[in-house]
């Protein structure tokens, strides 16, 4: 293996994981900020309060972004898999 193919597959790898865990990143991220800006605007600062709205976001981001995420995961693997066997040949 070279090192322009390591080169490759390491950027490869860093694209899905970014391309996979964006979307949830970024919706608990701004259900996190309007739960603070709320907190902030009514002076309830209680600390559970922030954990229950995350939550929901990040199941409801998993449940309408998880197919994609699974079949994005599917064809990474599936292309590592046909470089390994092209190296190995």
């Amino acid at each position: 293996m070279s090192v322009d193919q390591v080169i490759f597959l390491s950027q490869k790898m860093l694209e899905v994981a970014f391309l996979v865990g964006a979307p949830v990143l970024v919706i608990t991220f701004l259900v996190g900020l309007v739960v603070s800006v709320f907190q902030a605007a009514t002076q309830i600062h209680e600390m559970t309060l922030t954990f229950i709205p995350k939550i929901l976001a990040t199941m409801v981001a998993l449940y309408v972004f998880g197919n994609w995420m699974f079949v994005k995961l599917v064809d990474y693997v599936r292309e590592n898999f046909l470089i390994l066997l092209q190296i190995l040949r």
